[in-house]
Parts: structure tokens; C-alpha cells; sequence
């Protein structure tokens, strides 16, 4: 996927297919690789696959939080000329989708979530982060997978050097505290848009009572399980992940 990555501007992403505009958002420490599948997937369904690298670690600090990311997207929505969209957030990036979607709803048409945050979430854990110890960093990464091989040595080596750059670690907080302080409980009862949420049965970031109360808050909601699956259901299930989001769109009508 690199080598397909566009620089425009101030952005950087990545663009795929015709359609209607699937805007992927990623995680934290979920680099826009983890959405390899989708991005293969959908562009051969008839839809238009984009996913922008959010400024996780490059704005100011005081532009380091959902808020600021929300509008991120919706700037580069804007950006791109895109009339409608659905935003497809993984953890931290369904968190952003779900605030956009609160703040600038214009152009949203769909919602698709997968072990998002935004109501309640486990990060690394109170010693987090134990900066130097790869070893700790390699088994807390594990633990984001239902298949502890899914956390590759690139992987645990992307998440090791996060925590061992300072200036990461403090914008790291920074988005861990933001996104406790936007809490999204009161908002979802008035988000009527169609929603699909995709969750690992063994998700122990955002654990299936999460998903099961983003189920229950959101009026227009639809809930799908993998099973045998942790945090992230698109890198580990590609397939039946994309099984069910294409089941999910065409029943849409999207």
C-alpha cells in the first residue's frame, strides 16, 4: 500500500476505486496498513476506498485530541469534493468518525465501527508506558489479538518506538485523556444515521459490552460478531470482516 500513498497539500492517503467514498480512519497505534483488506476489497465492489493518515503526532499538543481530529477529517472531506460519505473507524479512528459525525453530519451517510473507543476502553494498562522493556511492549501488543502471532515483529517494533519517543508518549496521553474527556454516551441516542458495528468476540481493548452499549444507545444500529478475535477484526478476520460490511452495505442500500 506505500507505494500508492498520495501527498497533497497537508494531507497523506490513501485513494482507491469509484464509488461512494469509504474514509477509513485508524487507531492509535494502528498504522493505515492494518486496513489491507479493505482496501484490496472494496474498490472491486463498486465503492471508492480512502484512508487519510490522521496528525495523531504531528500538530501542536493543544491540536492533539478527538476534536481536533474530527475536523481534520472533515477539512480533508472538503479537500477531496466528496458530496457523501461513510466513515469506517477503527478504535481511535471510530471514535473521530463518531465526533465528525456528531459535529459536521452534512455529509455522512453511514457509520461502520470496529472495536471503537469512544464509550469505554482498556489501553496498555496503568504501568503504560514502560518505555526501553520490548519484551513488555511485545506482550501488550499481543494482547490486542485474539492470535498473539498477529502482533509481527513490525508491529510490536512501530508500537516500541511510539513509546520510546518522548514527544509521542506526551501527545500519546494527551489523545488517551481527550478521548475519556469526549465521551460519547449522550450524543449516540441522536445519531440516527445507519451504523454498523464489527466486533471481535474476544476484543479485551473495548471488550463486547462496549459493543453491545454502542448497540443499545444507537438508535439505527446494527451488530455483527467475529469470533475468536481481538481489538482490530479487519487485519484478523479480512475476510469475514469484509464479508460482513459488504452484507452490511448492499443492505443499506449504500
Amino acid at each position: 500500500m506505500e507505494q500508492r500513498f498520495k501527498k497533497e497539500e497537508k494531507y497523506t492517503y490513501f485513494e482507491s476505486g469509484e464509488g461512494i467514498p469509504i474514509i477509513v480512519l485508524h487507531g492509535l497505534m494502528g498504522g493505515l496498513s492494518n486496513f489491507g483488506g479493505v482496501a484490496d476489497f472494496f474498490p472491486k465492489q463498486g465503492y471508492k476506498v480512502v484512508i487519510p493518515e490522521l496528525p495523531l503526532y504531528t500538530q501542536n499538543i493543544l491540536k492533539t485530541n478527538v476534536k481536533a481530529f474530527a475536523r481534520f477529517v472533515k477539512d480533508f472531506i472538503t479537500f477531496k469534493g466528496f458530496d457523501k460519505v461513510i466513515l469506517l473507524g477503527n478504535s481511535l479512528g471510530g471514535h473521530v468518525a463518531l465526533y465528525h459525525t456528531k459535529m459536521y453530519p452534512e455529509k455522512v451517510i453511514g457509520m461502520v465501527l470496529t472495536g471503537s473507543s469512544g464509550l469505554y476502553e482498556s489501553a496498555m494498562g496503568d504501568t503504560y508506558p514502560k518505555r526501553g522493556d520490548y519484551e513488555y511492549i511485545k506482550l501488550k501488543t499481543q494482547g490486542v489479538f485474539y492470535d498473539p502471532e498477529m502482533a509481527t515483529k513490525e508491529v510490536v517494533d512501530e508500537v516500541f518506538n511510539i513509546v520510546n519517543d518522548r514527544i509521542k508518549v506526551i501527545k500519546t496521553l494527551t489523545i488517551a485523556k481527550s478521548a475519556i474527556r469526549h465521551n460519547m454516551a449522550k450524543d449516540l441516542p441522536k445519531m440516527t444515521i445507519p451504523t454498523c458495528l464489527i466486533w471481535g468476540k474476544n476484543d479485551k481493548v473495548t471488550p463486547p459490552e462496549v459493543a453491545e452499549e454502542f448497540h443499545k444507545l444507537l438508535p439505527n444500529s446494527d451488530l455483527y460478531w467475529v469470533d475468536k478475535c481481538g481489538h482490530a477484526a479487519m487485519m484478523e478476520h479480512p475476510t469475514e470482516f469484509n464479508r460482513i460490511l459488504l452484507e452490511w452495505l448492499q443492505k443499506a442500500k449504500f
